[in-house]
């Protein structure tokens, strides 16, 4: 029985093909949407990436198909209608944890490049041109880290600040010890967005969550905070952004996820014209880094997700459930 990858990136595919072997996977660059999934007919299994779309149609047409197991190599599962899912009868895992130091160094990089200027200065020094002016960052010693979510890779983050000797405020639903045993005090998040020099959101994408930082939050922060996300897009408020670094109230902000990035990120568009109004304005920033939600991207990490993947799939074929299944059909009476 054949597995059916969509989204595969080309550093991946090796990965994949040495975890299920390379007859037993097929792996397509294209990603999942209402345009491709009839590609996936006559496949009882596909393998889903964070940025397929999968929604009524899309699962649907799936079914249709004949596909009765989606494993999404992710964590996350907003690209996923999940109702729908279950009305159809299909199962549905994902990863439900990784490496979190892949994320939470990455973060610390957006935050150390926004804060000193490294694209900037990098982009001089290309020129020959080796002036300081506009270099300036600041020290993050003796400064307070605003920690959004403190979850594993929270906590992963959390410990750096520590070794930088930052104050420590957090945010979550509930503590984590691990992190209170740093010195961390939790606060609400008006007081934190309030009080924080850098702050770093590491929270799922869920309906309670979608555009945590909007407007009104984006005003509560201090004027030269550095802002790094590099969970899920559509945390923040992007156009409200948009907004506040055009009144200049922002140090520099880091974004490896953007909320309208599912069909752009993981493709070249650098031959076609930006039709994103909105990340095009976001681009013209001199103290924003975009990348491409590479955040995850690491060897270890990677192999984590390929190797819980693979475990998924033998699940489903075994007919088990565990703590990555999301939904699955009823047992037989």
């Amino acid at each position: 029985m054949t597995v059916l990858a969509f989204g595969v990136q080309t550093d991946e595919q090796p990965l994949l093909e040495a975890a299920f072997g390379p007859d037993r996977i097929r792996c397509l660059d294209v990603f999942l949407n209402e345009d491709t999934f009839p590609i996936a007919a006559g496949h009882e299994i596909i393998t889903s990436s964070v940025n397929d779309q999968l929604d009524a149609t899309v699962l649907r047409g799936l079914a249709a198909g004949g596909t009765r197991m989606v494993a999404q190599r992710a964590t996350g599962f907003n690209n996923i209608d999940l109702d729908t899912a279950r009305e159809l009868g299909l199962t549905i895992a994902r990863v439900s944890s990784y490496s979190p130091y892949s994320v939470a160094e990455f973060a610390w990089t957006l935050a150390m490049a926004a804060n000193r200027r490294i694209v900037r200065a990098a982009r001089r020094t290309r020129e020959f041109d080796f002036r300081l002016d506009g270099l300036m960052g600041r020290d993050m010693h003796g400064a307070t880290v605003g920690v959004v979510g403190t979850g594993k890779i929270g906590e992963a983050f959390t410990r750096i600040a520590h070794g930088f000797g930052m104050r420590l405020l957090g945010w979550d639903i509930r503590e984590n010890p691990a992190c209170t045993d740093l010195g961390m005090e939790y606060a609400g998040l008006d007081e934190l967005l309030a009080s924080a020099d850098l702050i770093s959101l590491h929270v799922p994408l869920l309906d309670a969550t979608h555009h945590l930082l909007g407007p009104r939050e984006l005003g509560i922060m201090k004027d030269n905070a550095l802002l790094v996300n590099s969970s899920r897009g559509g945390l923040i408020d992007t156009e409200a952004l948009v907004v506040e670094l055009r009144k200049g109230r922002s140090a520099g902000v880091g974004l490896d996820v953007y909320e309208l990035e599912a069909g752009l990120f993981f493709t070249d568009r650098s031959l076609e014209p930006v039709a994103d109004d909105t990340l095009a304005r976001l681009m013209t920033f001199g103290n924003v880094i975009v990348t491409s939600h590479q955040a995850y991207f690491t060897r270890e990490a990677v192999g984590q997700i390929i190797e819980t993947t693979r475990r998924n799939v033998e699940d489903y074929r075994a007919h088990r459930t565990g703590e990555n299944t999301l939904t699955a059909p009823a047992p037989a009476p």
